[in-house]
């Protein structure tokens, strides 16, 4: 009998257990996830808090990539009746009819098989497994007034302004396109070429340094690339005449930039909720998925990974397991500091420089909220998803309605709001090492500073961290190219991923390194310049 190759793969989260489901559809090797954690989905799992659902960062489901558009609706069907609010907020949800659900599982020889099911769209009333279609709304939320995101000169956004300071903001846009700063090394200047240095001033420069704990002036411009490739002031504006005057919903959803988009995908009860049918599939295919085991060392044996040394947390035994591939999605940092023999001194001074941003989210249960904006009474609800905090006052950078994502995330929907304020931090802060109680008593005070809500409507809260949630464009990021071509040096190493390649990838880029890196396997292709592309040359771009 001949012995099955074996994959170990770093990490349960998106690009962790696409590769491993990749592997068991469309090969003979045998994938072990191994993941640190008790959590499946990385940053993309959900977390509950007595039958309350937080969606770390918030995960919209929609892409440009039609592969994994059909990878998402395989596992996850569209709906094909109203969600619990629809009705009642008059969402515009475009149902599904017949779908198509692949599933993997083993026939009774032990073989990996991939069954393909047409069925009726499911009702997310009387189903879970069902991708909802949710619209969008991200507002800016500055001086009680709420600013649309991304931001174009209208008439209401001009009023809110002030008129003086929208004239002053239109001929800073139009210096700035006459007098482009050549050097977009940096944020700062790839934001004032984009947004004129006054609108960047007023609403790009605080949230971003917010975001990151370091002027933009220190930050590379990858990052901005990244995130809002292709959108100025002039295209969304653009955008929102062109809507106005067509009815072409989907060819102009398709046209925008991610982050013009006014409807997204969502897994009922949250994005986690996909990564854990992945993980079960995968294990009932015949994978392996291991939560508390932590990779703790690689083995090279020449230019080839042998090994990795594995500990569990729950018994601290420590074992190695032997492999044919090595997928990791752990940040750079790490891989290269457990690696043996040591790389170069050169690869591990650029990996030990790179550095991390690290996320906390405290979740707030309320009776109502109490929104205060100009002219308007209290609002006791809102239909955003996310609110931009532009006030640097407060610490709290944004905040999520979880309601508004999928009325699934909350136990009470009808009677409560629950809500996930945003601190972005280093895990050397004090904001991170506070007690849990001290940090909801902080985003109580700061949602009635910012006039959100009252202290007086908080029924409960919980605190979640997530370390190393976004890797960082300063440091040593410039210099990463040593740690690339020492990686695509071993041909049967592939770093994926987020944090595997130190890439602000959104969930669907990391997705698509690990179905490339599966492609390269399958045709013999040793050159995997084609996983490092994905994010950079790409149609689709996040804000």
């Amino acid at each position: 009998m001949t012995k099955r190759r074996v994959a170990v793969i770093a990490g349960a989260g998106p690009a962790g257990l696409t590769a491993a489901w990749e592997l068991l559809a469309r090969t003979d090797i045998v994938p072990i996830v191994l993941e640190a954690t008790e959590a499946t989905g990385g940053i993309a799992q959900t977390f509950e808090y007595k039958g309350n659902r937080i969606d770390i960062g918030g995960h919209r489901f929609f892409s440009k990539n039609q592969r994994v558009m059909d990878w998402w609706f395989s596992i996850l069907p569209r709906q094909g009746a109203p969600a619990a609010d629809d009705g009642a907020r008059k969402h515009e949800v475009e149902f599904a009819g017949d779908v198509t659900v692949r599933r993997l599982t083993r026939d009774a020889t032990g073989a990996t098989r991939v069954i393909e099911e047409r069925r009726a769209a499911p009702d997310p009333e009387r189903e879970d497994a069902v991708m909802l279609q949710r619209p969008r709304l991200s507002r800016i939320y500055w001086r009680e007034n709420f600013f649309p995101y991304p931001l174009g000169i209208t008439l209401l956004v001009a009023w809110r302004l002030g008129l003086v300071n929208t004239a002053l903001i239109a001929l800073s846009y139009l210096k700035a396109r006459l007098f482009l700063r050549r050097d977009e090394t940096y944020l700062d200047a790839f934001f004032a070429n984009r947004f004129g240095e006054r609108l960047y001033e007023t609403f790009f420069r605080g949230y971003t340094e917010k975001v990151w704990g370091v002027p933009c002036s220190q930050i590379r411009a990858d990052w901005g690339a990244q995130r809002i490739k292709g959108l100025s002031l002039t295209r969304a504006v653009s955008h929102a005449v062109r809507d106005l005057l067509s009815s072409d919903f989907e060819k102009h959803q398709r046209e925008r930039e991610t982050s013009l988009i006014t409807r997204f995908f969502y897994p009922k009860l949250g994005p986690g909720q996909i990564w854990e049918i992945v993980a079960r599939q995968v294990a009932d295919a015949g994978g392996t998925v291991r939560h508390g085991a932590a990779v703790t060392g690689v083995t090279l044996d020449g230019d080839r990974v042998s090994r990795v040394t594995v500990r569990d947390a729950r018994t601290g035994e420590v074992e190695e397991i032997a492999c044919d591939y090595f997928f990791s999605t752990m940040p750079v940092r790490e891989l290269v500091s457990m690696c043996r023999p040591a790389p170069a001194p050169r690869v591990h001074e650029v990996a030990s420089g790179l550095r991390y941003r690290d996320f906390l989210t405290v979740g707030l249960l309320l009776r109502r909220l109490h929104v205060r904006e100009r002219g308007r009474e209290p609002q006791a609800m809102v239909g955003d998803n996310w609110i931009y905090v532009q006030d640097e006052s407060v610490d709290v950078g944004r905040i999520q309605v979880f309601n508004n994502w999928s009325p699934y995330l909350v136990a009470d929907p009808e009677n409560t709001v629950w809500i996930g304020l945003e601190y972005f931090v280093d895990e050397s802060d004090a904001l991170w090492r506070a007690r849990d109680a001290d940090l909801i008593a902080q985003a109580k005070r700061e949602l009635e500073q910012i006039g959100v809500a009252l202290p007086a409507d908080v029924l409960d809260g919980c605190v979640l961290r997530m370390p190393k949630a976004y890797p960082a464009y300063f440091g040593t990021y410039d210099q990463l190219g040593v740690v690339r071509d020492w990686v695509r040096g071993i041909p049967n190493l592939f770093c994926i991923g987020r944090n595997g390649m130190h890439r602000y990838n959104n969930q669907d880029h990391s997705m698509l390194t690990a179905m490339l890196a599966v492609d390269n396997i399958i045709a013999g292709r040793s050159d995997d310049s084609n996983l490092w592309d994905v994010n950079l040359e790409m149609v689709y771009q996040e804000e």
